[in-house]
């Protein structure tokens, strides 16, 4: 699926989750959905840096510059505690959504 593809907020999920591991640049997020996904996920810039952005401005997550694995300088992403909570709640929410869409998908005919 490509960025504008995925179901409404779950590219914020997916980035948040991603940068549990540690602060990553954005190409490092796009990777690890990718990685995790089995490439299921390829999120386009054109959707990842938008997001990024908008979590930034709503206080999830921070950003600081560093050195990439190629030597180049790069702005890392990192989420705030406030990023951590709403992880927390976006998971929650999402298990009760899959675990609801599920128990229709397996409904059988009356």
């Amino acid at each position: 699926m490509a960025g504008s593809d995925l179901y409404t907020g779950t590219l914020d999920v997916l980035i948040l989750k991603a940068l549990t591991w540690g602060p990553m640049h954005g190409y490092g997020v796009g990777k690890w959905i990718r990685d995790t996904t089995r490439d299921a996920l390829q999120v386009q810039e054109g959707a990842l840096y938008p997001a990024l952005h908008r979590l930034e401005r709503k206080g999830l997550l921070e950003e600081e510059w560093g050195i990439s694995e190629t030597g180049r300088e790069a702005k890392y992403y990192k989420l705030t505690a406030a990023g951590r909570k709403q992880l927390q709640a976006e998971v929650l929410r999402w298990t009760r959504y899959t675990l609801a869409v599920s128990a229709a998908l397996n409904a059988s005919p009356a």
